[in-house]
């Protein structure tokens, strides 16, 4: 990989960050975690540094900085209480913890996943805090379908599935929540042990951190599940630790698709909008995974939103 000068100096930068903390420092190579155009991440030692999407607020990115300074039992907290400028990109510094391992699937923390996840919700929003950004990845995801492929034989039926959705699905009206704290993009990925490697389970990633309805922060996992991706069991142990840890998100009881209907659908869109766009740049056809998102979009078409759970029936 070619180093740009963004990547030389956030790699200086995070190099010098964790000598400043740990001395003598372990040193070894810096890695480059993710090097994509809407963000940046390293790792030297246990400091990651991370350059944040072009555009990115400095109003907002501060305040949801603060807001996971705040909660460190559910967020794991930043090193820095404001973002730096560098290179046009804001960056911030984060102790290093333990991903979840993506080759063992049956050690997936569902239920620390869940139990985060509701004491979030439970938390009361400082403000003031921006609208929590969900909708607008799924909105950015159409918008690349578009531009790359719409003429994909794929695309037609997830861009009809997302016309069918509600307006603010789509960000084009406030959300019905305006008020509780959500994280706005979880998934596995989303968690780390801290202190690394196997202190508790914590929240990153805070750059869709804000108010807004909690369902969406239940969507993806409801969406695996209503697509047949995500086994009934493995769905059961999420939805049943968040019920048990008071999350608001879906009734304490009974039926809680009514609440999430409309958010697995937006997630399921712009998961196909994203496969399909991968596929055509990677020049391959779609693979068995991103065709059962394609085809639970098309059935999206047909199957009313009030019967559940949902899309993939």
């Amino acid at each position: 990989m070619t180093a740009t000068p963004l990547l030389s100096e956030l790699t200086a930068r995070a190099r010098t960050t964790a000598h400043a903390r740990t001395s003598p420092c372990p040193c070894g190579a810096t890695a480059t975690l993710t090097d994509r155009p809407d963000g940046t991440v390293v790792r030297h030692a246990d400091t990651v540094a991370k350059a944040h999407a072009p555009n990115t607020n400095p109003t907002d990115l501060t305040a949801r900085l603060t807001t996971a300074a705040r909660l460190p039992g559910i967020f794991l907290p930043p090193l820095n209480p404001s973002p730096l400028a560098l290179h046009d990109r804001l960056v911030t510094f984060w102790p290093y913890g333990t991903p979840v391992d993506p080759d063992d699937p049956d050690a997936a923390p569902w239920e620390a996943a869940a139990t985060l996840l509701a004491r979030l919700h439970r938390t009361p929003a400082p403000a003031p805090l921006p609208p929590m950004r969900g909708p607008l990845k799924a909105v950015r995801a159409i918008t690349r379908l578009r531009e790359t492929a719409g003429g994909h034989p794929a695309a037609a039926p997830v861009l009809h599935a997302w016309s069918l959705l509600p307006a603010w699905a789509r960000a084009e009206a406030p959300q019905p929540d305006t008020t509780t704290l959500c994280h706005g993009d979880l998934h596995l990925g989303q968690l780390v042990r801290h202190p690394a490697p196997d202190g508790p389970w914590l929240l990153i990633d805070v750059d869709d951190l804000g108010v807004g309805t909690p369902g969406w922060d239940l969507a993806r996992p409801a969406a695996w599940y209503a697509c047949g991706l995500l086994p009934p069991d493995e769905w059961t142990r999420f939805l049943t630790a968040y019920r048990a840890a008071g999350g608001p998100a879906v009734p304490a009881d009974g039926d809680p698709w009514p609440a999430l209907d409309v958010p697995a659908r937006a997630l399921t869109v712009q998961t196909a909008a994203l496969a399909i766009v991968k596929a055509v740049t990677a020049g391959r056809p779609l693979d068995e995974v991103e065709g059962a998102v394609v085809d639970a979009c098309d059935r999206m078409g047909s199957v009313p939103p009030e019967l559940t759970p949902g899309f993939a029936k």
